[in-house]
């Protein structure tokens, strides 16, 4: 009778805990690619939906009568923090570097701005403000992933609703959505990233894809950036956690070939799968031309690609490509173009109160492109709407440049926001100018490195007619460093220890007068002529 309920108990648990793992998914996958340039790319993505799941209603953020959260496979620390600030959707990234998107073209994932940057979608309605919840949603993300996402304060956080839309689905609760959005281009990502990233997967770095994210190559890669997306799709609420990287197998190697595999972009192999995940794939691109080898053979080759199922067998994968010969570098610049249109950006002056933003944008399509232009300056760098002007292949077109939408900066409280749409004619150089002056600082706004300057972030280029799901078209720029006027900070130096050194003197003088005994000694004469 005992053996018997106890069977039964068991068939109850696994059914349940089988209902309950169903309702949870979880997925991997690494695409590689080979680069003209002789380097290979790197995106891992790591997928959980949490199946029938909805946001949460800001307005129930006032009751106490909130349900307990019980996962298996979704993080439960990333789960309290959605629920406990009402966020629809949130997007996060840390990166180190600047994509080349000329040799590169397009990443797995758009979110490639330096530094760190964080948007998130919020619906109103709840006791507390959206930029309450907005600073709580920070302050978590940053004690989560143990970054200085705090830095990302009112100072530096915008609202362009137009160049960031959701991503997702935004639920019908008749409430308005508002968009949060902040970047700082000094915030890096390293391995304290690294470390609290692993552990929101379900088989951390045990098992799986994930063991092939070694710190020691990864933050050694030419390109590297970690990546957080909560999306509320109509299956339910997935949570991504994505990796790229851009390694360069010539440099680590001691050939001139660019034969790669996990083991020498790694230094790991992938000895099992992730056991709970539910599928696990390897996706090669083929290069176009030359000859090369796949090992070991894939099972599928589809679209130029070749995919490898890790779960169909239990051996230790070492996927890679060789090639006959040695890499030989372009001597020139190639034809063909990888992504449709490129940017350059700077900020030109010679003095520390004036200078002019410059950003140069080439069509390298036959076509007519518009482009959503977006810039978020700090409060230290103010626009001068009126000097802009509008170059197309040398000849003055301030026509090309239309809904222009400016938010004005507010000094130590808000940035500046500067959205408009460029029409860049086809085979054309359009040249973008426009003059800006830089704020004069207190001493004690300077941080530590003032001579070195200060961070500007990314300017975002988004392409008009995409779809909404397709967001690769997103370009950042790389940040720019501006100069601005620094005191001399020697000379408040010299002052402290001038005056350092005469209070010390004066103070070591009257010590010795006030406390110092003196006492006349009179020497006897019969004393000396016994000496």
């Amino acid at each position: 009778m005992l053996k018997t309920s106890l069977v039964i108990f068991l068939l109850l648990f696994n059914s349940v805990f089988c209902i309950k793992q169903a309702a949870e998914e979880f997925e991997e996958n690494l695409s590689l690619k080979s680069l003209r340039d002789g380097r290979v790319t790197s995106s891992f993505s790591f997928k959980t939906l949490l199946r029938d799941a909805a946001p949460r209603d800001p307005r129930t953020l006032a009751l106490d009568n909130d349900d307990s959260q019980h996962y298996t496979l979704f993080p439960l620390t990333l789960g309290q923090i959605l629920r406990q600030y009402a966020i629809t959707e949130l997007h996060l990234t840390l990166n180190a570097g600047k994509w080349n998107y000329e040799s590169w073209g397009y990443p797995d994932e758009s979110g490639v701005g330096v530094g760190a940057e964080l948007w998130a979608w919020m619906a109103d309605g709840s006791p507390s403000s959206i930029d309450e919840r907005w600073q709580g949603l920070r302050n978590a993300l940053a004690g989560l992933f143990c970054a200085s996402l705090g830095s990302l304060d009112e100072q530096r956080t915008t609202s362009p609703r137009q160049s960031f839309p959701p991503q997702g689905d935004l639920p019908d609760w008749g409430l308005p959505h508002e968009l949060r959005h902040a970047s700082h281009a000094s915030e890096h990502v390293c391995t304290e990233n690294l470390t609290p990233f692993l552990k929101l997967l379900p088989c951390k770095s045990l098992s799986g894809l994930a063991t092939l994210l070694n710190p020691h190559r990864i933050f050694d890669a030419d390109w590297h950036g970690i990546g957080l997306h909560v999306l509320w799709l109509p299956e339910g609420v997935e949570v991504r956690l994505n990796v790229q990287l851009v390694s360069d197998p010539l440099r680590i190697s001691s050939t001139n070939k660019q034969d790669w595999s996990f083991h020498s972009l790694f230094d790991r192999k992938v000895d099992q799968a992730c056991p709970i995940a539910k599928t696990s794939r390897v996706a090669v691109e083929l290069p176009s031309s030359g000859f090369y080898r796949v090992h070991p053979e894939p099972l599928e080759i589809k679209d130029g690609q070749a995919y490898y199922n890790l779960k169909i067998a239990n051996e230790a994968w070492n996927i890679g490509t060789m090639w006959p010969t040695d890499f030989e570098y372009p001597l020139s610049k190639p034809n063909q173009a990888l992504v449709p249109f490129s940017v350059q950006r700077s900020l030109r002056g010679s003095t520390q109160d004036r200078g002019e933003l410059s950003i140069v944008v080439t069509n390298h399509q036959q076509n007519t492109l518009q482009l959503r232009y977006l810039e978020t300056m700090p409060w230290i760098i103010q626009f001068y709407l009126h000097t802009i002007r509008v170059h197309s292949d040398g000849v003055l077109k301030n026509d090309l440049i239309s809904n222009i939408s400016y938010v004005l900066p507010v000094a130590h409280s808000r940035p500046a926001t500067f959205e408009s749409i460029l029409t860049l004619p086809g085979g054309s150089n359009l040249t973008f100018t426009m003059n800006v002056a830089k704020a004069f600082l207190r001493y004690t706004e300077h941080p530590p490195d003032a001579q070195r300057g200060w961070d500007l972030p990314p300017a975002v280029f988004t392409p008009l007619l995409q779809s909404r799901d397709d967001s690769i078209g997103r370009i950042y720029t790389p940040s720019l460093l501006v100069d601005l006027a620094t005191p001399d900070f020697s000379m408040p130096y010299n002052v402290i220890m001038f005056t350092c050194s005469v209070v010390a003197f004066i103070f070591g003088s009257v010590f010795n007068v006030l406390t110092r005994k003196f006492v006349v000694v009179r020497l006897e004469p019969t004393e000396i002529q016994d000496n």
